[in-house]
């Protein structure tokens, strides 16, 4: 029976290859760039596990061939060009639908990852193929293998953000995935509770979370209250979270040295007792949250 290469392992097989036959070549890199890649940060200055603004600003070049369906590779490195973590994603316009000469802009939250690493860091990206791994050229300084340096940050200690605290109301963290690709998330019951050092001042909460059921019963949104006051309410998508930016003043936050976040789903399920759900699994279920930040 004939194995099926997962289209990781293709990927990185496609790229090795096209980079041996370069170096067996002897030569420069002679495909046309298709475009040109701005990147920048709403911070230069970023704390460890704090969110941040991502612009890109893709400029087509005016003969720009079709580019069919392509990602956007995003790498974080460190001083030494080691991997710390990636926002590899789909730009929300779609490279199928990109035309020559186009300027195609947009920003993204990203969440700084956890890393044991703080000093300089920069930002390499570029443009691939999901399917065979091969990247686009670009008229970017070339790092070598079609990927790009496109921005540099500085990377701070953890206690130089808000540290939030998650109290009630979590089931354990889940994750998926491995080192800089890792995922990880953790579902709120009906009721779950965060909590922070009152920082005295005007802050954003960013909270990223979906729910990924198909179920009638799933929660559909996601209320969050401060004592009696709801800052806003978070639609829980199914195809995937979004980032909402809830701001907090100092005037709402009072004088308490800590202030309490209440996250209420207006449903809940549970898997054991869905049609077609996890026999074993009798935990409720509200929303499944990535990230709940205060910036």
């Amino acid at each position: 029976m004939q194995r099926r290469v997962p289209p990781v392992l293709r990927a990185c097989v496609a790229l090795a290859l096209a980079t041996l036959c370069a170096a067996c070549g002897g030569g420069a890199d002679t495909a046309p760039a298709v475009g040109r890649l701005a990147v920048s940060l709403s911070r230069a200055r970023v704390a460890l596990g704090s969110p941040v603004d991502v612009s890109y600003t893709f400029t087509l070049a005016p003969d720009a061939p079709a580019l069919g369906t392509r990602k956007v590779f995003v790498h974080f490195l460190d001083a030494n060009d080691e991997l710390m973590w990636v926002d590899d994603h789909e730009p929300p316009t779609p490279t199928a639908e990109w035309k020559p000469g186009q300027t195609i802009e947009y920003t993204r939250t990203m969440f700084v990852g956890r890393h044991p690493y703080v000093g300089a860091a920069s930002v390499v990206a570029g443009l691939y193929s999901p399917e065979s791994g091969d990247r686009l050229m670009l008229s970017n300084e070339d790092r070598g293998d079609r990927s790009y340096a496109v921005a540099a940050f500085e990377l701070l200690p953890q206690t130089e953000s808000v540290f939030v605290v998650f109290k009630d109301g979590w089931h354990p963290a889940e994750m998926v995935g491995e080192g800089a690709s890792r995922v990880e998330w953790q579902w709120t019951k009906k009721e779950a509770t965060v909590a922070f050092r009152n920082p005295a001042r005007d802050v954003v909460l960013y909270l990223q979370a979906d729910n990924p059921s198909g179920s009638a019963n799933a929660a559909q949104q996601l209320e969050v209250r401060l004592g009696d006051q709801v800052l806003g309410t978070v639609p829980l998508r199914r195809d995937g979270p979004v980032v909402q930016k809830i701001p907090i003043t100092a005037a709402q936050m009072g004088s308490a040295d800590m202030v309490e976040l209440r996250f209420i789903a207006d449903k809940t399920i549970v898997p054991a007792l869905e049609p077609g759900g996890a026999a074993g699994d009798s935990r409720e279920l509200g929303a499944r949250v990535f990230h709940a930040a205060v910036q």
